[in-house]
């Protein structure tokens, strides 16, 4: 029966199907709700969030499920170059930028450039929380905090990009890994090595990994149907995680631009890009990220690149904002999707793997 797996066994859920967290304010309480109502998984980013703020979330998922949910966090949320970050830093991407700024009209921000939530400032929430799963990315949270997650009762997922990854995971006692491959859209999350130098696709890193881990294993990046769903499985995960096809429904948090986008032949056309965050992300290709490929060196680390490309509409992605400026996250599998509802997606994917 492929619903049976360790991975429902651990997390006591009906589907081995989870959903990917979105950062960036796009995920949101109907998503995470619907997704965990229909038997999966539902998942919550919380990376831009404060402590308190991820508290109220949590309170208002509650209200409408009763299922068990994920909240997801940036382990590794700032980058070592900003400690060298200056005004004259923020002036040199400034003039990159100027003649976007200038188009839309929109004044580039001033130094010092705003403050975000820090991991340890967010970690105190989800102890107070207690979700039945904490995944996190970009690194390992420290012993004392898996171990206070243990005595809580809240399991543990965390995210490999590479091999090396998947089995540093396990060695550090978590109780399930998501496996995510270069097709996945969003972020590069890894953390042993440079992303551009972990570019593994999924259907090469599940074999890998399931040939050197015990524990559970949840394949990310270029699954959108049942198809991808008994591709995985026949490589030895255990669950899936579903990210793009989730994104594109009615109920996620991300702008009616982006939806539309999604199911348009824009989706054939992905890139990896720093422009957007500083970081490896994918999403469809525009103007910015054509325009200023050349520039993914010359970009502010993580998390400032962020609040400068903010000031031209990027963020957040729930508004109507220039296209041609605007971060549209997407899987290579996004040409594939059908579906414009969470159930839809959920009860295609049953359907096709009860036959």
């Amino acid at each position: 029966m492929w619903k049976d797996t360790k991975l429902t066994d651990l997390l006591n859920i009906e589907l081995p199907i989870v959903q990917g967290p979105f950062g960036g304010r796009i995920s949101s309480i109907a998503l995470t709700t619907a997704v965990s109502n229909a038997g999966a998984l539902g998942s919550y980013g919380c990376q831009p969030f404060y402590a308190h703020e991820i508290i109220e979330i949590s309170n208002d998922i509650r209200k409408e499920t009763s299922k068990p949910f994920n909240l997801n966090l940036w382990v590794n949320d700032v980058d070592p170059e900003t400690t060298n970050f200056n005004e004259q830093s923020l002036a040199d991407i400034i003039k990159i930028f100027q003649p976007y700024f200038d188009e839309v009209g929109a004044e580039p921000p001033t130094y010092p450039l705003p403050e975000s939530p820090t991991f340890e400032n967010q970690i105190e929430a989800i102890f107070e929380v207690k979700p039945a799963v904490f995944s996190f990315v970009f690194g390992i949270p420290s012993e004392d905090i898996l171990e206070k997650c243990r005595r809580l009762n809240i399991k543990t997922i965390g995210a490999a990009t590479t091999l090396d990854e998947a089995i540093a995971i396990e060695n550090a006692g978590i109780d399930a890994l998501v496996a995510t491959g270069i097709d996945a859209g969003g972020h590069r999350v890894s953390f042993l090595d440079k992303p551009e130098n972990s570019l593994v696709g999924t259907f090469s890193l599940i074999p890998q990994v399931a040939d050197h881990v015990k524990i559970p294993i949840i394949a990310a990046g270029g699954i959108v149907d049942a198809r991808g769903v008994k591709a995985a499985f026949a490589l030895g995960a255990d669950a899936v995680q579903i990210g793009t096809a989730f994104l594109a429904t009615e109920e996620s948090g991300t702008s009616n631009i982006h939806r539309k986008k999604l199911f348009s032949t824009d989706a054939r056309y992905t890139t990896l890009t720093k422009l957007f965050t500083g970081r490896l992300s994918r999403g469809l290709r525009n103007r910015l990220t054509e325009e200023l490929k050349d520039y993914q060196n010359s970009v502010a680390p993580y998390p400032l690149q962020g609040k400068i490309v903010g000031k031209l509409g990027a963020y957040p992605a729930n508004t109507e904002s220039n296209p041609d400026f605007k971060s549209f996250w997407a899987g290579q599998a996004a040409p594939l999707l059908k579906y414009h509802h969470v159930n839809e997606v959920i009860e295609n994917i049953v359907n096709e793997m009860d036959k």
